[in-house]
């Protein structure tokens, strides 16, 4: 009995763990240490991980809100090493549909990254406002970027 709940047990156990690195949670931290913003993130996903250059990579945002959002913008800083390299913003109903209404919602954004982004790790920090400027939520995640595969035609 032993031998057979064994031999179940290992391929079990070999599943996880060839799959943890495809579980990866990303740490998530509010620039305001005590998080009082209307918009609370529950997580932050992102597909390839690491991000790839030249290949699309989309980042996904799960979030709750307790008032509904008429529109608004994304304001996203990025470093590398610590260092400020790029500011972008985007229409917040371009990444979701609006009105956002009370209760959970996702952000989505795909982007390729071009091919001579260098690889390395990065930080990117994400604020959302109101169409009145007002600050909903502030966060920041750090993200890793890879070479890729390189396919050589012979």
């Amino acid at each position: 009995m032993e031998a057979v709940q064994f031999k179940l047990f290992l391929p079990l156990f070999f599943a996880a763990f060839l799959l943890s690195p495809l579980i990866h949670a990303t740490e998530v931290k509010y620039c305001d240490n005590k998080g009082n913003y209307a918009v609370k993130v529950s997580g932050v996903e992102m597909s390839p991980e690491p991000v790839v250059r030249g290949k699309p990579a989309t980042f996904s945002i799960s979030a709750t809100t307790d008032e509904v959002i008429f529109g608004g913008k994304l304001v996203i800083e990025v470093s590398y090493f610590g260092v400020h390299i790029h500011t972008e913003s985007h229409e917040l109903c371009a990444e979701t549909s609006c009105p956002i209404i009370v209760g959970d919602f996702v952000l989505s954004h795909t982007q390729t990254l071009p091919g001579y982004t260098p690889p390395g790790s990065y930080t990117l920090k994400m604020k959302m406002n109101d169409k009145n400027g007002h600050q909903l939520t502030c966060i920041g995640f750090d993200f890793s970027i890879s070479l890729g595969i390189v396919v050589v035609d012979s």
